[in-house]
């Protein structure tokens, strides 16, 4: 199917569905995701669009406005408008304690896991100090490349203490769906975020080319009584995550 077919609004269009700068929107997104636009293609012009779709321009401009503030399309002067090379930036809001796949899913995006590493370990210095261990107590570790919608996003390395997840194999996508059966979910966590240049591995690993901007995410979680339950290193791609805080004004 062309992106022509594709866009005729008999097949997607509902009138009671919503504004239709946000249908097509999803319906242009869609197409990014099926493949019909292909990473770097060029998008038919505005004009052509609300012919397509009988829309005003002003409703075509409205959607590629939105698609170019989430990064799934980038607009060139004098050249037109073409979809991202990269991915789409998922905005990522620092106030609460989620996982990689519950952001995913209200996002309307699939996650899925390729295993670097999963089992028992001898800590690491780092996580015997993040996790209170003992030099002879074994840790629970899960190291994974994290995608979202077949796009890898991020390296992530959880570190547990053995009691808190057991079973390391038992995770298969969430890690948190686990802890939250076990009882042994965080309720709260301290991060800190860096910039780094990803290289080697890393970088092969994340499709970006060495070198690249990246953000380090460091995170100790805590159970309810204040137990540290969690300690996680996570490398994502700088050109897809936006980290989002919201300030008060302090009162005196």
């Amino acid at each position: 199917m062309n992106i022509q077919e594709f866009l005729t609004p008999e097949s997607w269009f509902r009138r009671n569905a919503g504004p239709r700068y946000v249908q097509l929107r999803n319906r242009l997104a869609e197409a990014v995701a099926q493949g019909i636009l292909a990473p770097g293609s060029p998008l038919p012009p505005e004009r052509e669009i609300a012919s397509i779709t009988d829309f005003s321009r002003v409703t075509v401009r409205k959607a590629f406005e939105d698609l170019v503030g989430e990064g799934m399309i980038v607009q060139k002067q004098g050249s037109g408008s073409f979809v991202s090379t990269s991915p789409a930036r998922v905005e990522q809001k620092l106030s609460r304690l989620t996982s990689f796949s519950e952001d995913m899913a209200r996002r309307g995006k699939t996650s899925s896991v390729r295993w670097l590493e999963r089992g028992l370990f001898m800590p690491s210095p780092d996580e015997t100090l993040a996790l209170g261990l003992s030099p002879e107590d074994s840790v629970s570790r899960i190291v994974r490349l994290r995608l979202a919608d077949g796009k890898p996003m991020a390296i992530e390395r959880a570190s547990m203490p053995v009691d808190i997840l057991p079973n390391p194999l038992e995770v298969e996508t969430s890690l948190y769906e686990v802890l939250e059966r076990h009882g042994t979910r965080p309720v709260r966590a301290i991060q800190k975020i860096s910039a780094v240049n990803l290289k080697g591995r890393d970088a092969e690993l994340l499709e970006v080319e060495p070198g690249q901007a990246g953000l380090r995410i460091e995170r100790t979680s805590y159970l309810e009584g204040g137990r540290t339950a969690e300690f996680t290193q996570s490398l994502y791609r700088g050109d897809a995550y936006n980290f989002v805080a919201e300030l008060r004004l302090a009162k005196d």
